[in-house]
């Protein structure tokens, strides 16, 4: 597919530097532009590469002025970052829009309900009274159980595996591996120190523009909902535990693991390897450093580092006498020296 400078300028609402007939077809780095290819230029260190670059077409900030002759037409964007953003999803979604069809084998139940321009890959299997809305991706060896709901615009990648009764919005995407609905980690103990299964009667219920990682697991809830609200951005290798409910617009890294019926609020910022208790709650606009365990409530716009986490500031004030702690010891056994000298 390809398209115009003249097209994208309008697309970006920008303004053409050059040529209005260049054409690309796929997008690159600065320093790595080849003839057809659309780049960018954002961070003043790359400069020099717009000078060299083969790229057919480069957007860059209004504000830009060449200081030397280049092959390249430029496009002068507000922000030329999230304008190539834009083209990055624009590019993105016309392949995926492509994509349109239920590829053989594939088994689908007589109850199922689809909407427009489904696709469907091979080796993917979907449960009865399933209910799938428009523009929906499923690509193949995927697995949708019986009574999910899936919203309108959502992609789910290879291999990924929705259990049954699980509620997905619009505009989601699930990466390839996810597990999504699972039994909760439910044992009771007996008596002889054995365990009986608890079984997990709920649900997962994702809302409106959600992203869930590759190789993430969201399990059912034991009684109620699972719930990720709306815009929450969970990256590969999570683990979120039955009954758990992360706010609005949070964003989580990944290998961090949220222990049952934990409470998460809006807007939260969670880095890698993030463990967290069960049954707390974590307030609004919550930041927390990577590798850090949470085992306590969690106030709005606290920022939390450390294992057990505390204060970021006391935190760092405490880390500085950490290191020095070799050095401490061997001033404290001096003036104990030294005391018990004088005495």
């Amino acid at each position: 597919m390809k398209f115009t400078a003249e097209q994208i300028a309008k697309i970006l609402e920008g303004e053409v530097v050059g040529n209005p007939n260049a054409e690309v077809w796929t997008l690159s780095k600065i320093e790595e532009g080849a003839n057809g290819s659309i780049s960018f230029l954002a961070n003043p260190k790359y400069e020099s590469y717009i000078y060299t670059t083969k790229a057919s077409i480069t957007l860059v900030n209004n504000s830009f002025t060449p200081e030397a002759a280049m092959s390249t037409t430029l496009i002068k964007v507000e922000d030329a970052y999230l304008s190539f953003t834009k083209l990055l999803t624009f590019y993105d979604q016309a392949k995926k829009d492509s994509k349109v069809g239920i590829e053989q084998p594939s088994l689908i139940s007589d109850t199922v309900q689809y909407g427009e321009n489904l696709y469907l890959g091979s080796f993917s299997y979907i449960g009865s009274n399933v209910r799938i809305g428009n523009n929906v991706k499923i690509y193949p060896n995927c697995f949708i159980g019986d009574n999910v709901v899936i919203g309108n615009n959502v992609t789910v990648y290879a291999g990924a595996k929705i259990y049954s009764d699980t509620l997905i919005g619009s505009h989601c995407v699930i990466h390839s591996g996810a597990i999504i609905g699972a039994d909760g980690f439910g044992f009771a103990p007996n008596p002889d120190g054995s365990y009986t299964t608890i079984p997990q009667i709920g649900n997962v219920i994702i809302e409106d523009y959600v992203d869930v990682g590759a190789s993430t697991t969201i399990d059912r809830a034991t009684m109620g909902s699972t719930i990720i609200r709306k815009g929450v951005k969970l990256d590969n290798q999570i683990q979120i535990a039955h009954n758990v409910e992360i706010g609005e617009h949070t964003v989580i890294a990944a290998q961090t693991g949220v222990a049952g019926s934990t409470k998460i609020g809006k807007y939260c910022v969670i880095g890698g390897q993030v463990g967290f208790a069960g049954h707390i709650v974590v307030g609004n606009n919550v930041r927390i450093q990577a590798q850090s365990g949470v085992g306590r409530n969690v106030k709005d716009n606290e920022i939390l580092q450390g294992s057990p986490s505390f204060t970021y500031s006391d935190y760092s004030k405490s880390y500085v006498h950490f290191r020095n702690l070799p050095k401490i010891v061997l001033e404290l056994e001096e003036l104990k020296k030294t005391i018990n000298k004088n005495n």
